[in-house]
């Protein structure tokens, strides 16, 4: 089989800024608790991480130039000032360049700005915000450990509006401790009413080392159970893509022309750097992540950003690009695959998905592979799940 030629192109940054004003109870990223009243413009902690941050952006190599996407995620990336997010997109433009269009994304929480720093954050260059809304229920916020109240929630989106900002997604969690489904359809009417271009709907994981970790297991009440996380999952996809937003991503919908640029690099396993605490980065063929602590980022940097990871093979690299690009609703292209790594693993994709192809979880056509919507996308891990073990004995140099 013939061996793959990695692109060197990386037109992709992602940039985590670890600031919270408390932990919400689901969350294992890497953030620092400061509490309710510690921003940008007051801490010294949060300035000294920017500075130790634009070091590391300075000092990272160059692969292409610009920038098409830039994702500011958390962490609350909100408590940043206007000042900070400035020096970081200065020192991206000075070492990369940003493409004059360039999709610059920002994950914002309510209750942590206000009209100055969103129309700030527009003016240096923020053209899309991502609010943490999460649920539309003060009883479920507060299940969730959230900071803010649902008047926050709907004063954040005035704000936006306000400062006119060209692309708005919100995120919403289902499945959480206590949640109903008239709740989450309530909540569902209520994003559909607030008319972003763009909603993402994460299904709660139970992550190990938090507090939900701690207190439940899942399939366990007061979490609902697997037949109630499917109907959440069957509604969400009714009424979304009744109120006119497409489909395109397992856990994410948009108005048509507002899809997610960044995060399609992600789900089309194309390279990317990251920068910060915890952020990972994709660069020729080669997966790192940074010190997921303070201390333990701030040396990294300070001793000179030694990145020593070996190139990803050809195998995993084949299993990723079906694990993510289907998840996109237009699923991956057997030519593509073909292209990349041969004949052999396409007819082996083909015996090991007949089953799921007949009972309407996959399906093939227009010289693509692609899950059902929606039971293929509910049943994705079982599909996945059989592609890899059908996959995981190809030996590495046939690929």
């Amino acid at each position: 089989m013939p061996q793959i030629s990695e692109s060197c192109i990386v037109s992709s940054a992602y940039i985590h800024i670890p600031f919270c004003r408390r932990r919400c109870f689901y969350c294992d990223f890497p953030v620092f608790v400061v509490g309710d009243r510690l921003r940008g413009e007051n801490s010294s902690g949060i300035s000294r991480y920017v500075d130790i941050l634009c070091q590391e952006i300075a000092t990272a190599p160059v692969f292409s130039q610009p920038l098409t996407t830039i994702f500011f995620g958390g962490g609350t990336p909100s408590l940043l000032s206007t000042e900070q997010l400035a020096q970081i997109l200065k020192i991206l433009e000075k070492q990369f360049g940003i493409a004059a269009n360039a999709e610059i994304s920002m994950e914002v929480d309510p209750g942590t700005f206000d009209l100055a720093h969103i129309t700030g954050y527009r003016d240096v260059g923020v053209n899309r915000v991502s609010l943490g809304v999460q649920a539309l229920q003060a009883e479920l916020l507060k299940v969730a450990g959230r900071s803010h109240s649902v008047e926050d929630i709907f004063a954040a989106v005035e704000l936006i509006h306000q400062a006119q900002i060209p692309e708005f997604s919100i995120d919403l969690i289902s499945g959480l401790p206590h949640q109903s489904l008239d709740q989450w359809q309530d909540s569902l009417t209520k994003a559909v009413g607030i008319a972003p271009t763009h909603i993402s709907i994460y299904d709660l994981t139970i992550e190990p080392g938090t507090p939900f970790g701690r207190y439940y297991q899942p399939g366990d009440k007061p979490l609902p159970t697997d037949e109630s996380t499917v109907k959440m999952y069957q509604l969400a996809q009714q009424i979304l893509t009744s109120a006119g937003y497409e489909h395109y991503e397992i856990s994410n919908y948009s108005q048509r022309g507002h899809q997610c640029q960044h995060n399609r690099v992600y789900w089309e396993n194309r390279p990317y750097y990251g920068f910060g605490m915890g952020a990972a980065s994709y660069i020729e063929g080669k997966r790192f992540t940074r010190p997921r602590t303070t201390k333990e980022y701030y040396q990294w940097v300070e001793t000179g950003c030694v990145i020593d990871c070996e190139v990803t093979p050809p195998q995993e690299i084949l299993l990723e690009t079906l694990m993510l690009g289907l998840r996109l609703a237009e699923g991956v292209s057997l030519k593509t695959i073909t292209q990349k790594f041969g004949q052999q693993p396409l007819e082996m994709i083909h015996q090991c998905l007949k089953p799921h192809i007949e009972q309407g979880l996959v399906e093939i056509s227009e010289e693509r592979l692609r899950l059902s919507d929606p039971q293929g996308f509910l049943f994705s891990n079982v599909v996945l799940a059989d592609l890899f073990k059908q996959l995981e004995n190809l030996a590495v140099g046939e690929i």
